[in-house]
């Protein structure tokens, strides 16, 4: 017989709810985009233009340095493809400099804005179809769940969590990818133009990393502790206001406000210890960086001096070098967002791999019109094993007949009533209606 409750709307999206009587499964990120695939492959495209346009800003300041200051004879596929275009005229090459640099800012705007929007609707999309999912399944889940479980932290991850990951999707995906795809292309691009001076500037680049994964994985796990206190705060929040008369009859107030301010204590010292890490990061990250500049500014401008490298391509390496440590910065920013996206995504996977106590029967089928004859055969109950509730209770209630359930608190009365809807399932033994079981139909 199938459980109570009213049939689930269509789904408006590709992701649906669980059915009734599936197992729970690990919802995988590529369940959570595969629908919105078409938005997301634009999005890759616009991410690429951006990186293109990203590693082509330097290049118009090269051009201008070394074909039209002439601060050395430069020969090259460059030089060759503007002399072939514009001729060896300085100002016609300085036009297409100032052509490029313009062409380059509509291809950057053009491909930031598209991703941006493209990333923001998908973010929407997925929070709507996780939140979805999550709520769908929380009401399915059986009674004995929600009574271990306080319902604050139940909301919190229909709402924080859900927020957490949908604030990663539209700042972080697709964000994440253009910083590598500028890293890779700057990198290789320096390579190209010389690996010596390369391997210099990338020099510090094996410690930055080093750095930032280490502190990637303590803020994620102090980013734990923090939503797991946010669930806490609001479950005590939800509890008093759910029973506020009985708080005002007994005069509770205080004790309540106390309650509150040492949960809210703790919250403070785990987000400062949070904070502290995540405060940490940027600047060390910016010496870093500022150690690497010097490096290059150094190197690099005996390198000019001695004739072995191009001013132009100097400027390059320099911006280059800005533009690159700071996807590093972006990506050590971004620990952040994913550590708390990470966290959520965990909380909210172990409700959807909670599994129903009250099961249906693979042959199960939908209620006919009752009789009203109830029956209970040699049922047991506990609702923890050391206090059983039913031991062995027996009777049979005909259709139509009134019967009254008599006894003293904890006798098991409440829990009689929740065994025949089936809030809960006997431990042993059958509960009948119509002569059939509830768990057959």
């Amino acid at each position: 017989m199938n459980q109570a409750g009213a049939k689930g709307e269509k789904a408006t999206h590709a992701l649906r709810p669980q059915a009734l009587g599936s197992k729970p499964k690990r919802l995988t990120i590529r369940e959570l985009l595969q629908p919105h695939v078409p938005a997301l492959s634009l999005g890759l495209l616009a991410v690429i233009g951006e990186g293109a346009a990203n590693l082509l800003e330097p290049w118009p300041l090269k051009i201008v340095l070394d074909d039209v200051f002439k601060t050395r004879q430069v020969h090259g596929w460059l030089n060759r493809l503007i002399y072939s275009a514009v001729g060896y005229d300085k100002i016609a090459i300085l036009k297409f400099a100032c052509i490029a640099v313009l062409a380059i800012a509509v291809l950057d705007a053009i491909c930031s804005y598209a991703e941006k929007y493209l990333t923001t609707s998908v973010g929407q999309w997925v929070t709507h179809d996780l939140r979805r999912v999550l709520y769908s399944h929380i009401q399915r889940l059986s009674l004995a769940y929600h009574d271990h479980k306080q319902t604050g932290d139940l909301i919190s991850r229909v709402t924080s969590d859900i927020d957490a990951i949908q604030s990663f999707i539209t700042t972080g995906l697709l964000s994440t990818l253009i910083n590598v795809i500028t890293l890779v292309g700057m990198v290789t691009v320096m390579f190209y133009i010389n690996w010596r001076f390369t391997l210099i500037a990338l020099s510090v680049a094996p410690v930055l990393f080093m750095i930032v994964y280490t502190y990637t994985r303590r803020i994620k796990k102090a980013s734990r502790a923090v939503r797991k206190k946010e669930g806490e705060i609001v479950s005590v929040i939800e509890e008093v206001l759910g029973s506020i008369r009985v708080v005002k009859a007994f005069a509770r107030e205080d004790y309540e406000l106390r309650r509150l301010e040492e949960e809210s204590l703790e919250g403070v010292e785990i987000n400062l210890r949070a904070r502290g890490l995540k405060a940490k990061l940027t600047p060390i990250v910016q010496i870093i960086v500022a150690v690497g500049t010097c490096l290059v500014l150094w190197f690099g401008t005996r390198m000019v001096l001695s004739t072995t490298l191009s001013a132009g391509s100097l400027i390059v390496f320099i911006l280059y070098l800005g533009k690159m440590y700071k996807p590093m910065q972006e990506l050590s920013k971004m620990t952040d967002a994913y550590s708390k996206a990470a966290v959520g995504y965990e909380r909210i996977q172990e409700v959807l791999q909670t599994d129903k106590e009250v099961k249906d029967l693979p042959r199960s089928r939908p209620a006919p019109r009752f009789r009203g004859q109830i029956e209970f055969e040699h049922v047991h109950f506990y609702y923890t094993q050391d206090t059983p509730i039913l031991k062995d209770v027996s009777f049979k209630v005909e259709a139509g007949q009134v019967a009254a359930l008599v006894g003293p608190t904890g006798a098991g009365k409440t829990t009689i009533i929740s065994l025949i809807p089936r809030f809960y399932d006997p431990i042993s033994g059958t509960v009948k209606i119509d002569g059939t079981d509830i768990k057959d139909g």
